[in-house]
């Protein structure tokens, strides 16, 4: 019961924060996921609710290592699953769960925990970005410039990342079976479109064709931190 009311106060912490300007200092929140995990839907729910907010891009990207259990996720990518194992990586991890969440590319928080996530968004969003992004879409192609307080060595990754802003999921089989499932801000793309150093301003155009939403995230090697983000919805 204790648990409970903690989640349940964590929640109403989380979503009473002020939200900044919009556009301002955005914080990342990446949600490793899949549909055949019994233990993921709370996390998902939670991740609807950050998708409704301007000072937070939550992203989905569901994993593709539970689909031998009886239900393959429509969403998963092996792309997916890479990145998380690259940010085990770099933690120094052997083994990667779901759920997971990744805030601002560095705080890494398993299972579901709203308060320890409530903690890293408003410890996240105070701290100033290194970078400042500007995007601006034109038909099938968006215009990203940026400016860095400090010179990357070695070179940020300047990320083009497209997703679905919501979609409902019918699962018959697995552990997951029988649920009706809303998910949110599903990752559909997500490349590498340039490397840079800082030392210069950024300016490059990237092909964005179609309506979905538009997110750059310019972030240490690795992956590392966040360094800056910006979305179109």
């Amino acid at each position: 019961m204790r648990k409970i009311i903690a989640a349940c106060l964590a929640v109403l912490v989380l979503f009473a924060m002020a939200p900044a300007r919009a556009g301002e200092n955005p914080v990342v929140v990446e949600l490793f996921s899949s549909q055949g995990c019994a233990a993921c839907p709370p996390a998902d729910e939670l991740l609807n609710q950050l998708a409704e907010r301007d000072d937070v891009i939550a992203l989905a990207l569901h994993v593709d290592y539970w689909d031998y259990i009886g239900w393959k996720d429509i969403f998963a990518h092996p792309r997916n699953t890479e990145r998380q194992k690259a940010y085990a990586r770099m933690a120094g991890h052997r083994m990667i769960y779901t759920p997971q969440m990744i805030v601002g590319g560095k705080a890494e928080i398993v299972g579901y925990k709203p308060l320890m996530l409530a903690e890293q968004i408003m410890e996240q969003r105070e701290e100033m970005p290194a970078v400042k992004l500007q995007l601006a879409r034109s038909g099938g192609r968006v215009h990203v410039t940026g400016t860095s307080d400090r010179v990357f060595d070695p070179p940020a990754w300047v990320q083009l990342v497209r997703y679905i802003p919501r979609q409902e999921v019918t699962i018959t089989r697995g552990e997951n079976a029988g649920k009706t499932i809303t998910y949110s801000n599903i990752v559909t793309d997500w490349k590498i479109l340039q490397k840079w150093d800082g030392r210069e301003p950024l300016s490059l155009i990237a092909e964005a064709e179609g309506d979905q939403p538009v997110v750059v995230i310019v972030q240490e090697a690795g992956p590392g931190p966040v360094l800056g983000a910006a979305r179109l919805r």
